[in-house]
């Protein structure tokens, strides 16, 4: 379940200047491998902590799997961290991430394990419960193979959640799928070569209703992936095929910035094969926003290499995301980007404060960015070390966020932010919204009459608060 580590001799490069306000690193956790290992991103709960899982380790290390089955964590933006679970193999293994659904549970898959050991879907409460939904198989009775390395999963505007395997499907080159809170599942798509195979990262979903995502390889003759739209019915279109140039080797998935625009990276390709960030209109026009890796210096790429994660839009309107190499000590960076292409270095990892962060930041409410590294300085680990989660700050303040980020009118809407006791208006777009306070983390609110998409307002006693991004009305 380790992360893949390139090992490649890394050039250096001096980034498109930024002006940039004092950024701040803090680690809130050194894995053990008792407690987890190999950390993935994180995801911000109902109750305002963030929910966590790690690929390797916990309590049943290494009694029923050989290098520990993972873990689902819980961890306050002030750093207080709790274990809530160690997978056993039978409720699954290697979990890969974890998304705040309405029902007020988290949902996961785990990539491997289960009833038929190919994988899970599950739902797990903030107090730890799990109950497993799904479990995939090797059935090929009906020429539609199930076997799994399920990826991340998205919550859609009608209440189901989408996600993908790596494997599998009609053709075993991958697939998509639908299924239901209740477990019910459905293959909506199955790959086949050259609309791309094994899909990587969440799918996002946009203002129409559809979803997009990307592919790993093939797509063309030189295989470096591809980027996709599929409906909730299951009809897919290839939007773009990556020829090396323009990038290689997508991993990360897509997120949708304030001007509808998507965006992610590739793991390689580029001008100088070091990777990319992209954007992409929802039609399918892509811009090579960024190369890493054009000049050097002692060896090492100063601005990053191989960014395997996907990016978080921030409440500065800017682009922030992670290499798993380069940066002053080859062990990655967390970098910024504007949707124009401004590139900024923000933070080379050491060692002593993690290294190679192989998973997608987070914005928290409170303003912060939070993530994971693979290595750092923990002990009783398989490899050098078990991982990291941090906090980092840039200085930017509280906002608001919406579960789901589609939705129709008269739909209800959980708004997650800090210090929503005594909220006195909520409008979408300007257009005032019926709500009720349930914790000062949470607002539910009913998407009124007349709302379009645009930004969520909230005014508490301590300010305004707005969404980091348009919430999308179909």
């Amino acid at each position: 379940m380790c992360r893949k580590k390139a090992c490649i001799l890394l050039l250096f490069f001096a980034a498109t200047a930024i002006v940039l306000p004092a950024q701040t690193l803090t680690t809130l956790v050194n894995f053990d491998n008792s407690d987890g290992s190999y950390p993935g991103s994180l995801v911000q709960g109902n109750d305002g902590s963030l929910y966590g899982i790690t690929g390797e380790g916990g309590t049943n290390f290494p009694k029923t799997c050989t290098y520990g089955c993972g873990t689902i964590f819980k961890i306050t933006p002030a750093g207080a961290f709790t274990n809530l679970l160690s997978f056993n193999a039978t409720d699954g293994a290697g979990p890969v991430a974890l998304v705040q659904t309405t029902n007020g549970y988290l949902y996961g898959a785990a990539s491997a394990g289960g009833a038929n050991g190919y994988g899970t879907i599950f739902a797990i409460n903030l107090a730890g419960a799990l109950k497993t939904l799904y479990s995939f198989s090797n059935d090929d009775s009906a020429a539609r193979l199930v076997q799994a390395a399920p990826g991340a999963l998205v919550q859609a505007a009608n209440g189901n959640l989408y996600g993908t395997t790596g494997y599998g499907g009609a053709y075993e080159e991958g697939s998509i799928f639908q299924i239901t809170p209740a477990g019910a599942l459905t293959t909506l798509y199955s790959f086949k070569g050259m609309d791309g195979i094994q899909p990587g990262g969440a799918l996002v979903q946009t203002s129409d209703g559809n979803l997009f995502g990307t592919t790993q390889y093939e797509g063309s003759s030189t295989g470096d992936g591809t980027i996709f739209e599929i409906t909730p019915a299951g009809a897919l279109t290839t939007l773009h095929r990556f020829d090396g140039a323009d990038g290689a080797y997508p991993s990360g998935g897509l997120v949708q910035g304030a001007d509808g625009d998507l965006y992610g990276t590739t793991v390689s390709g580029g001008a100088y094969d070091f990777g990319t960030v992209f954007k992409i209109t929802p039609a399918g026009a892509l811009t090579t926003l960024y190369s890493f890796c054009a000049t050097t210096d002692l060896g090492y790429c100063a601005d990053g290499a191989k960014p395997e994660a996907g990016l978080v839009h921030a409440t500065d309107g800017n682009l922030y995301g992670t290499t798993i190499l380069g940066g002053a000590n080859d062990k990655g960076t967390i970098f910024q980007i504007t949707p124009t292409g401004a590139f900024a270095s923000v933070h080379s990892f050491d060692g002593t404060d993690g290294g190679h962060p192989g998973a997608a930041l987070t914005q928290d409410t409170n303003g912060d960015l939070y993530g994971s590294t693979d290595s750092g300085i923990g002990t009783n680990c398989t490899a050098a070390a078990c991982g990291t989660v941090f906090r980092f700050s840039v200085g930017l303040g509280p906002f608001v966020k919406t579960l789901p980020a589609v939705g129709q009118v008269g739909s209800t809407v959980r708004i997650l932010g800090t210090d929503l006791t005594g909220a006195t208006s909520v409008t979408f777009n300007g257009i005032s919204a019926g709500f009720s306070v349930v914790s000062p983390t949470q607002i539910l609110a009913r998407v009124p009459t007349g709302a379009t998409t645009g930004k969520i307002q909230v005014i508490t006693p301590g300010g305004t608060l707005l969404s980091n991004v348009g919430f999308a009305v179909p």
